[in-house]
């Protein structure tokens, strides 16, 4: 079978839901656009403005589940965001307005845990994004390995726990781990994969309800003897893709 793209997707606020698309277009040395191109500092966080910082600085899923079930969406013409939560009203804001943002402080704030830091802002970083990696990454997940790890671990493993940009089918389970320093050509876009990605809390809450209910760190390192899970990539080349479209290693 050849290996294609099965989905794309992009979090806007890192962390705080996602969001399906049909086609994206990657430029080189940037993160998929409008992926993590905000993220919530916590009133302990210490940033540099405009630069990347580390997740410890921000409001995640590995410390409030609640938070993975989150689902997002973007107006690009206006700059807005529309969340929805299953525990929560929907929210229209603009991540970049003041107002908006206190807005979206109060919303959320009553998915964190109380013993965890406060959000305190919401801060922007274009173009490399508030990836988990210290370069701006694109996050690819193989279909057959959470496949796989489903069987293992007998239960219903949605692959939006991974929180991947794009979702590969048609790969042998485990394959991407051969992948590593090789170059990806999908669509008129080129990535070079760097590294496994290796999984925190966050994958343990179910994606359509917040709550804990599966040890998918406990049945990684049984199966695969870490906590590695999918694969980060640079864009070496940009351009558009779509799902549906075929992956050529090169």
């Amino acid at each position: 079978m050849t290996a294609r793209v099965s989905a794309l997707w992009r979090h806007p606020v890192k962390g705080h839901g996602r969001e399906a698309l049909a086609a994206v277009t990657l430029t080189e040395g940037q993160a998929m656009p409008w992926d993590r191109r905000w993220a919530v500092a916590h009133e302990l966080a210490r940033l540099t403005e405009g630069a990347w910082a580390p997740c410890a600085n921000f409001s995640i899923g590995a410390k409030a589940p609640a938070l993975m079930a989150i689902h997002a969406r973007v107006d690009e013409a206006a700059g807005r965001v529309i969340l929805s939560h299953p525990d929560r009203p929907d929210l229209t804001f603009d991540p970049d307005r003041d107002g908006d943002a206190r807005a979206f402080l109060d919303w959320v704030a009553p998915l964190l845990p109380p013993d965890r830091a406060r959000p305190a802002r919401l801060v922007r970083l274009d173009g490399r994004g508030f990836t988990d990696t210290d370069y701006p990454s694109v996050s690819l997940l193989n279909l057959a390995s959470n496949a796989d790890l489903a069987t293992r671990m007998g239960a219903d493993l949605s692959p939006l726990r991974w929180r991947c940009n794009i979702h590969l089918d048609g790969l042998e389970p485990w394959a991407e781990s051969g992948l590593v320093g090789h170059t990806l050509r999908i669509g008129a876009a080129e990535l070079r994969v760097r590294e496994p990605i290796r999984r925190c809390m966050a994958t343990t809450a179910n994606p359509g309800t917040g709550v804990r209910d599966l040890d998918t760190l406990g049945a990684l390192n049984s199966t695969r003897g870490a906590q590695d899970f999918g694969i980060y990539a640079e864009v070496t080349r940009g351009g558009a893709l779509a799902v549906g479209d075929r992956i050529e290693v090169l």
